[in-house]
């Protein structure tokens, strides 16, 4: 499954710019990987729990994280890129 179409909340497109530059970088790496497949078990994707259980996640590094919604199979939405301050 490859995802078709990335929209980008003005949330996210705030915390992306806020990034180290080198992290920044590693989260475009990392999305080409998403767009492949989303799935890939170096991003460790996973869904959320609680008040974000509709949301999924992925990895940057160990540190740092893509927090997304599915809008269809092909379609995301991201939500915020981050530490783990973005599941608060």
């Amino acid at each position: 499954m490859k995802i078709t179409r990335i929209e980008v909340s003005s949330r996210y497109k705030k915390s992306f710019r806020k990034l180290p530059s080198l992290i920044q970088k590693k989260v475009i790496k990392k999305i080409n990987v998403f767009r492949e497949s989303p799935f890939d078990p170096t991003l460790r994707t996973h869904p959320l729990s609680g008040k974000d259980k509709e949301c999924w996640a992925f990895w940057i590094n160990y540190t740092y994280r893509i927090k997304f919604v599915f809008l269809s199979d092909k379609e995301v939405l991201f939500l915020e890129v981050g530490t783990h301050d973005i599941y608060k």
